[in-house]
């Protein structure tokens, strides 16, 4: 399962098809095969954000999250400190491995920021 929120622009691989989505909680759910990817722009909400990261990790024990740019990268790590709050309720201790990533937006290729959010 993919999420894009509502408020981020259109980011990804060149590669990769459009699957189907579906509107929900005010948040873009796209349904796919690939791993969940949690795309976060500097307007985004760090607590709706991490409230995404620990359903999904809970779902799946992993979640991936991408940011290009300063401010998105900035609200993207306050997600996962609060994600990482919300998932100790549940006993379930998690780590974040950051990595860059290439994508195309339009035709131009820009440098994002990859994080991969697991169970310890």
């Amino acid at each position: 399962m993919e999420i894009l929120f509502s408020n981020v622009e259109d980011v990804a691989p060149e590669e990769a098809p459009q699957p189907a989505t579906a509107e929900v909680a005010g948040a873009r759910a796209v349904r796919s095969g690939q791993p969940s990817v949690l795309k976060v722009s500097a307007r985004s909400r760090p607590s709706s954000v991490a409230g995404a990261i620990a359903g999904v990790v809970r779902e799946t024990g992993r979640a991936e999250i991408q940011a290009i740019g300063a401010g998105a990268t900035n609200q993207a790590i306050k997600s996962v400190a609060i994600a990482r709050s919300y998932l100790q309720e549940d006993g379930i201790d998690i780590v974040c491995i950051p990595s860059f990533a290439e994508v195309v937006i339009g035709k131009e290729e820009r440098t994002a920021i990859r994080l991969v959010v697991e169970r310890r």
